[in-house]
């Protein structure tokens, strides 16, 4: 697989066809993973959270989300391509309904999980929904019964976990547990129940694929993202810069001769 490292994280899935090709792949299998998409704003938390850094540590599957951090990935591999959580949802229910896998669904909200769900499975034939609930997730797991939550997606017969509560608390929920859901991949995807269940419009797909999505984030909630936004910008600055400064890496032999 691809493997380009950025501030320590190593982004090991280049697309979204990988992302859930793989996904399938170690669910099939009952290869339990952890799958996590990386972004600007994970790298502001990484800087500054010990707690996310050790779930970070624990994932198995990294793919990149958001057009900063597919720029420095490119600068090493040409190849990466965005692969956000809220694209993975919709293939990999048909992936899952097709093999027979079932889901399990955490988060976002009671009225947003239902909609989606009878969204999903109107879209998706024999798709199973082995469980789904939406608990009240602390930002301090210290306070929340882990454990209580793995005995239920176990119990359910689920291979997949989407968790729909935003970073860093779905990504520390993944983290704690995987090590209790062995046969199980865990999925941070953030507003993708949001966006199915339409109770939060997400930006045009030009604004997508033109990087743009932040800017229609921050129109609509200008006062809880700029700041977060503003520190994603600052940290941005410095690593292009570096990204800038850093020779080009140099292509195989067998790459150069193929060009010519």
């Amino acid at each position: 697989m691809t493997s380009v490292e950025i501030e320590g994280v190593r982004i090991n899935l280049p697309t979204l066809a990988a992302s859930v090709r793989e996904a399938l792949a170690r669910a099939g299998r009952g290869q339990g993973f952890a799958l996590f998409t990386l972004n600007l704003d994970h790298l502001v938390k990484l800087r500054n959270d010990p707690a996310f850094v050790h779930a970070y540590a624990a994932a198995d599957l990294v793919s990149a989300d958001g057009a900063p951090v597919v720029w420095l990935a490119r600068r090493e591999d040409r190849s990466v391509e965005r692969a956000a959580g809220a694209d993975m949802v919709e293939p990999l229910c048909a992936g899952a309904a097709k093999a027979g896998l079932g889901v399990y669904i955490v988060g976002p909200g009671p009225a947003a999980q239902a909609t989606a769900i009878e969204t999903l499975k109107g879209r998706h034939a024999g798709l199973n929904i082995a469980g789904a609930e939406t608990p009240m997730v602390p930002a301090d797991l210290s306070s929340f019964d882990v454990a209580a939550l793995a005995r239920r997606i176990n119990a359910s017969g689920a291979r997949l976990c989407f968790l729909c509560l935003g970073a860093p608390k779905q990504e520390l929920l993944a983290a704690a547990l995987k090590p209790l859901c062995p046969a199980v991949g865990f999925l941070g995807v953030g507003a993708a129940l949001d966006f199915i269940s339409n109770k939060v419009v997400r930006a045009p797909g030009w604004m997508q694929r033109s990087g743009l999505e932040w800017v229609w984030r921050l129109m609509g909630d200008p006062r809880r993202l700029g700041l977060r936004y503003a520190q994603c910008a600052v940290l941005f600055a410095g690593l292009a810069v570096r990204a800038l400064l850093k020779p080009a890496p140099r292509r195989p032999a067998h790459v150069l001769e193929a060009a010519q």
